[in-house]
């Protein structure tokens, strides 16, 4: 690249800076309301026998009966049935794809682990929404030798707009094994098992115990049968939740988290082992988990310079490649200040990225560091913050439409996003029995959904800033749980140091 070319590419940076930082100082975002909308926001997703302190009430029991169909054509199980029954719906569908559910529980502990004193009374119902996915994460992993990945059919499904209290579609449920592995799936539950046991060692040290365990047993299948689910499960998971990126990244990122909750050199030399077989795309996300190994082993390594200098260079090189001010940067802007990359549900990488920006300035702080992405470009703990802080208060409403996308928060909001059980009239409004005919009726409809799933964030507007609220444009207005997990921690940072 030029000097010519650099100059501009610093320029154009500099000038998604300066309107970023300028729309950051003249919005006041009220991080507390938003931090609780956030979480409860998971509550409209869950699966199975809701509880009697469930908050979001048009939402009523579902699938009760899963586990009770089981695919014979590898899965030889002794057992005639399995409780499956609970868990979440990643997004506004009714299936339960386990991949992308195990990472957003990762991700909520994660965000409890590290800003877990800035949520005042939010975090008793962070650690709920957390139990509520390690309680399934505990069932899909009950039999050993065996880990549950997928429950329903996701094609009869994505073909049938139905309440998830209606469901009437198939609900097979699809494990990966020994001859037919899935690392991937499984080293992300040991992920989240292990991230969740350090979460709750200050509340109860059985669970949490408990917790522990399972991870290292599921961990341990996970490395021993190594295996892509794809191969394994195949049309099941492809290509709604398709590993892209190899089974290699989500294993080093289990043993990363296992050594957080050990601390046994095992697993320390086990990333040292295996780290060289991830690559490093600069990614974080259900799929790819490069970026958050870098980060989260340099935390854990900050006083054994010499282990963790690689991470530490990875990482540092990852927040060169989102800076906007960066002449390495290798991720887009739009003229608003959005953080965009290619691909549907594009807020995800907004929170996911701004959540590692947060993590590693408190990181590099406490090691008294500095990044240096060259050409004078000095990347601070502060200057990560703000990018992390101009992101958020973007996806609450410092944007050039001044929507929120977060439903329920401030007076503009998606009013028809893509999800099934907020778009069709609830059991309160409409008790009997509603088939896959009757739904179409109301995905068509242009009236804005009956029900609010509040703290639900959608997919985002497109690259310049236009979003069009339509329930058919999935790309941009289905939520996902793994949109929202990260937002968890980064909300209630902001909630306690607002400026």
């Amino acid at each position: 690249m030029g000097l010519t070319q650099r100059l501009v590419k610093v320029l154009v940076g500099s000038i998604i800076l300066l309107s970023v930082t300028c729309r950051s100082r003249s919005w006041k975002h009220d991080y507390g309301e938003a931090l609780s909308k956030s979480i409860l926001f998971f509550e409209g997703q869950r699966s199975g026998k809701l509880p009697p302190t469930q908050r979001i009430i048009w939402r009523k029991d579902s699938a009760l009966q899963d586990g009770a169909l089981l695919i014979p054509h590898h899965n030889h199980f002794s057992h005639r049935k399995v409780d499956l029954v609970g868990g979440y719906y990643d997004a506004g569908d009714n299936v339960k794809f386990i991949f992308p559910m195990a990472f957003s529980t990762t991700m909520l502990a994660w965000s409890v682990v590290e800003f877990g004193k800035f949520m005042g009374p939010d975090l008793k119902h962070a650690i709920d929404a957390i139990h509520w996915g390690t309680e399934y994460l505990l069932k899909a992993t009950s039999i050993p030798g065996f880990v549950f990945a997928v429950v329903g059919d996701p094609y009869a499904d994505h073909n049938c707009w139905q309440r998830p209290e209606d469901m009437d579609t198939p609900r097979p449920a699809f494990a990966v094994s020994r001859d037919h592995p899935g690392s991937e799936v499984s080293a992300e539950i040991a992920a989240a098992l292990a991230a969740s046991s350090i979460v709750f060692r200050k509340f109860h040290i059985g669970y949490s115990s408990r917790l522990l365990k399972r991870a290292i047993m599921v961990f341990d299948f996970a490395d021993k049968y190594r295996g892509s689910y794809n191969d394994s499960l195949g049309r099941w998971v492809c290509p709604f939740y398709c590993d892209f990126s190899g089974y290699q990244d989500e294993l080093v990122w289990a043993a990363a988290w296992l050594f957080k909750a050990t601390r046994l050199p095992y697993y320390l030399d086990y990333i040292g082992q295996n780290i060289h077989n991830v690559r490093n795309f600069g990614e974080f996300g259900w799929d790819s988990k490069d970026a958050g190994i870098n980060v989260l082993v340099s935390k854990l390594l900050m006083n054994s310079s010499f282990i963790s200098e690689p991470f530490n260079l990875n990482a540092n090189k990852f927040v060169c490649a989102v800076l906007p001010e960066s002449p390495s940067v290798s991720v887009s802007y739009s003229p608003g200040g959005l953080l965009f990359k290619p691909g549907g549900s594009n807020m995800q990488h907004a929170t996911t990225f701004s959540f590692l920006f947060m993590v590693y300035a408190g990181y590099l702080k406490k090691a008294n560091k500095e990044i240096d992405c060259g050409n004078k470009v000095i990347a601070s703990p502060s200057r990560l913050k703000r990018l992390a802080r101009g992101q958020v208060d973007y996806i609450l409403g410092s944007n050039p439409l001044n929507m929120s996308y977060m439903v329920g928060y401030g007076p503009k909001f998606p009013e028809r996003i893509h999800h099934r059980g907020s778009s069709l009239p609830s059991v309160n409004q409409q008790p009997g029995h509603m088939d896959c005919e009757e739904g179409s009726f109301y995905f068509g409809s242009p009236n804005p959904n009956p029900n609010l799933l509040v703290g639900a964030v959608v997919g985002g507007p497109d690259i310049k800033d236009s979003y069009t609220d339509s329930r058919a444009d999935y790309a941009h207005s289905e939520p996902t749980t793994y949109i929202n997990a990260p937002l968890v921690g980064l909300l209630a940072y902001f909630k306690s140091n607002p400026s």
